[in-house]
């Protein structure tokens, strides 16, 4: 009984979830700071705070991430090392593939909009992304 009420729940969070679409993905380009990752069975792990930050730039579905580390004067260090990234449209589900010269993985985009962006990987790891928003002591 207990399976059944969660498969019913699942359903209705899928079916629920508002679809992407192509003009979405402009909400990627910028600065994303990981909120929580969540396990495939439902465990939680929420990070406070983070030495780092995701930067993407997409342009007609081709582009970068790259890892940076804001600093308290509003700009960012980096150690210039760029996953390429290319969006893929697979029926109307959107995946990030990436590539370096160590492997090639992708993730499917399960949800993006200005402020938020959940991914999730091969493992069925999700990860939730918040926009985030510099800090300056100035």
């Amino acid at each position: 009984m207990k399976r059944i009420i969660v498969l019913v729940i699942a359903f209705l969070f899928v079916s629920c979830q508002k679809e992407i679409k192509k003009e979405d993905l402009i909400n990627l380009n910028g600065y994303w700071e990981i909120k929580q990752v969540t396990k495939p069975d439902g465990e939680k792990k929420e990070y406070k705070v983070n030495e780092t930050v995701d930067y993407f730039e997409v342009k007609n579905t081709i582009g970068f991430r790259q890892k940076v580390m804001p600093q308290f004067d509003g700009k960012f260090k980096t150690n210039e090392i760029k996953e390429s990234i290319k969006i893929i449209d697979s029926n109307k589900t959107f995946f990030i593939e990436y590539t370096t010269d160590y492997g090639k993985w992708k993730e499917e985009i399960l949800s993006l909009k200005d402020s938020t962006l959940v991914l999730k990987n091969k493992e069925n790891l999700e990860y939730t992304y918040k926009k985030f928003k510099p800090f300056s002591l100035k």
